[in-house]
């Protein structure tokens, strides 16, 4: 008896071990990663509003602003260079709990950068989904078989940060992180002057056949499910041949009768300009952030406006509060040169 204890007591411990360490090394980024944790610990059906896409979104749409003037429950569920294929995925996981009423999706990364199989940045776009259908359908649509070893268990990919550890890792090992106050926005403070580039054409790309096959389940997907789509691409320094590609999302978009904005066409209207207002070539800063925000809410709302309810009133939405308070707070000290980079 004394033996069987002992073995119990020993492998509690063990995978208790095991728990914690992966707890304390896995990212902790918020370029993708953070954003798919906080998705789990946001309440039941209170999203409203999603935004999807690349680090465009995240660094360029201000959560806490479209709740401080609309009362509208928005969320930022995005990854750095995050494919078509990945963004089908984390709109499944997305929707197992929450019922989002209108999902606005930016198009950088699909037609900026256009392999079948993209690397750089899949590590964002896998650690912080739970393991489940659709984190291995997201595993085997973006990596062929020579590179499973590389990527699973996540933990191969992170157990060597002993000497990155912070106290917000320590954080989240013991779970003092508020993760429901976290709705994906990620402001940055640096002023780079950027010189745009003469990418206006008429010329219409071709997407990659596995990029459009996953666009159009993403729209079969929403038909079902009677959410409203809504397309766009955040201000940035647009390339020629990319805007070439944004005209056949252009195509795609008029075939099914869906909005799609490149709203680096309306920065002077809205009063963006590239000496203020970006961190560098292809992200908005967050005074751009709030330029850009409040021009595309202001058209959102117009158009959704009857179907995306004010909650500020709502005890249930508080996290939405909450999370003001964090962005102002990183507000200031982004001011005062306390960081200087999102988290």
């Amino acid at each position: 008896m004394k033996k069987i204890v002992s073995y119990i007591l020993f492998f509690v411990i063990l995978i208790t071990s095991v728990v914690m360490a992966d707890r304390l090394l896995s990212e902790n980024s918020e370029h993708g990663i953070k954003q798919a944790r906080a998705m789990y610990k946001q309440k039941d059906d209170t999203i409203d509003l999603l935004f999807m896409g690349a680090s465009h979104v995240h660094c360029g749409v201000n959560t806490a602003m479209l709740w401080e003037k609309y009362g509208i429950s928005a969320f930022d569920y995005t990854a750095a260079e995050q494919t078509m294929w990945q963004s089908y995925y984390y709109l499944q996981e997305a929707c197992k709990h929450q019922k989002p009423k209108v999902v606005v999706m930016d198009f950088y990364a699909p037609c900026a950068f256009t392999d079948d199989y993209q690397y750089d940045f899949l590590y964002e776009n896998l650690q912080g989904l739970r393991f489940g259908k659709n984190k291995m359908g997201l595993f085997f649509a973006s990596m062929t078989p020579d590179r499973y070893d590389d990527y699973f268990p996540d933990f191969v990919s992170y157990h060597n940060r002993y000497e990155e550890l912070t106290e917000d890792d320590f954080n989240k090992m013991i779970g003092n992180e508020d993760l429901e106050s976290f709705k994906g926005y990620a402001p940055h403070f640096r002023v780079n002057k950027q010189k745009p580039e003469d990418c206006d054409t008429d010329i219409v790309g071709s997407l990659p056949k596995k990029t459009e096959e996953y666009l159009e389940k993403i729209i079969n997907f929403c038909e079902k499910r009677d959410i409203k789509l809504y397309f766009m691409v955040v201000p940035y320094v647009v390339l020629e041949n990319e805007q070439e590609n944004y005209n056949r999302v252009g195509e795609i978009a008029a075939q099914h009768g869906i909005d799609f904005r490149n709203f680096y066409y309306e920065m002077d209207e809205m009063g963006l300009n590239f000496d203020e207002h970006f961190h560098d070539h292809s992200h908005l800063n967050h005074y751009g952030s709030c330029i850009f925000t409040e021009y595309l809410g202001k058209i959102l709302y117009e158009k959704y406006g009857d179907i995306l309810p004010d909650h500020r009133t709502d005890k249930r939405y508080d996290s939405w509060n909450r999370h003001v308070e964090d962005i102002n707070n990183r507000v200031e000290k982004g001011l005062s040169g306390t960081v200087d980079l999102a988290s």
